[in-house]
């Protein structure tokens, strides 16, 4: 891939699971949160799947549209717009109705230094939208930050391993699953909730992290030994395709690729490809920020793009200087504070 377009095209292709999930809707699909990393890609594919099937519903995409031109592009992708600050109540109260929601609103950089805004973004917004919108059935981004570290050799937390979230963020996440468990509970609301990590574009990511550190001769921390990763892409069909499993109370899904990745190993295949001896800092520890997505692979099918094409793509588009975000994933945190 050698643009910005053609990378876009691709992260947004709408996948026969997507197709088919998207049958079912019964009203607008309404995305909160539209303006970050996976949101625009996400109502595009969102958007070409409707447009595939011959649905008469529409893609909203929801967000203050801080970024210049991100409301315009999107716009242009046959996603209708509506800005709005979800920390103000009265706002969100005056949002369409629809029966079919994809959160993806929340905060995790800058949680050490602003912690108040992190909990009003990762609790109080849930809280309004849910006072929203308590019917119908919600697709609810999470993270695999409320599981514990564990052991790099017992594959990762599964679903059904107690929440022990480390440092404010990730308490803060496991608050936002609370809201909507809440609201499925006492008022009905049908709910998914999707536990990410770690989701890679080119633009941003675990690997363009490491690959930039290789290719600059900075040395890469190995002390989180080891992670998951999943092509945003295939993130966001998963996304989408798990709107029919939303139910009471709520259906919990790991989501991330199938492999326990070593940093490592990444680096050094990173330095390989880039003809430079990669360096490290540290040393990789017993435990790791790792889930285990079984249950999503038997749902859905493996992710459609490998690790290894996801390495190489990462590869020459660091080669090539392609547009960077300059987010780091701060993948090698280890005490929760990001």
């Amino acid at each position: 891939m050698r643009s910005e377009e053609e990378l876009e095209d691709r992260l947004s292709e709408p996948t026969p699971l997507v197709l088919e999930a998207l049958r079912s809707l019964d009203s607008d699909l309404l995305i909160l949160g539209v303006g970050g990393k996976m949101g625009p890609t996400l109502a595009r594919m969102a958007a070409r799947a409707l447009a595939t099937i011959g649905s008469p519903h529409r893609v909203i995409g929801v967000a203050r549209f801080s970024q210049p031109g991100l409301r315009e592009k999107l716009e242009t992708w046959g996603i209708h717009t509506i800005p709005c600050d979800l920390l103000d109540r009265e706002a969100v109260g005056r949002l369409p109705e629809s029966r079919n929601l994809i959160f993806m609103a929340g905060q995790k950089f800058g949680t050490s230094g602003n912690p108040d805004l992190t909990w009003a973004m990762n609790v109080g917004v849930p809280l309004h939208v849910c006072e929203r919108y308590g019917t119908g059935r919600v697709v609810v981004f999470s993270t695999g930050n409320v599981y514990p570290l564990t052991r790099v050799v017992e594959g990762g937390a599964v679903e059904t391993d107690p929440p022990e979230p480390v440092g404010e963020y990730a308490s803060s996440c496991l608050g936002r699953e609370r809201i909507f468990e809440y609201f499925a509970r006492t008022r009905g609301l049908q709910v998914a909730i999707m536990r990410l990590n770690y989701a890679i574009d080119l633009r941003y990511g675990v690997l363009l992290d490491i690959a930039l550190r290789v290719r600059a001769g900075q040395p890469v921390d190995v002390s989180m030994g080891a992670a998951n990763v999943i092509w945003q892409g295939d993130a966001n069909a998963w996304a989408l395709a798990l709107l029919p499993h939303c139910s009471v109370p709520p259906f919990v899904l790991n989501v991330t690729g199938p492999e326990t990745v070593s940093i490592r190993r990444l680096a050094e295949r990173f330095g390989a490809l880039f003809g430079v001896r990669p360096s490290f800092v540290g040393q990789e520890a017993e435990t790791a920020l790792l889930s285990n997505a079984a249950r999503a692979h038997q749902l859905f099918g493996y992710p459609r793009v490998s690790l290894q094409q996801m390495v190489e793509w990462t590869a020459a588009w660091v080669a090539e200087n392609g547009v960077t975000w300059n987010k780091p994933t701060h993948f090698e945190t280890r005490d929760g504070r990001f």
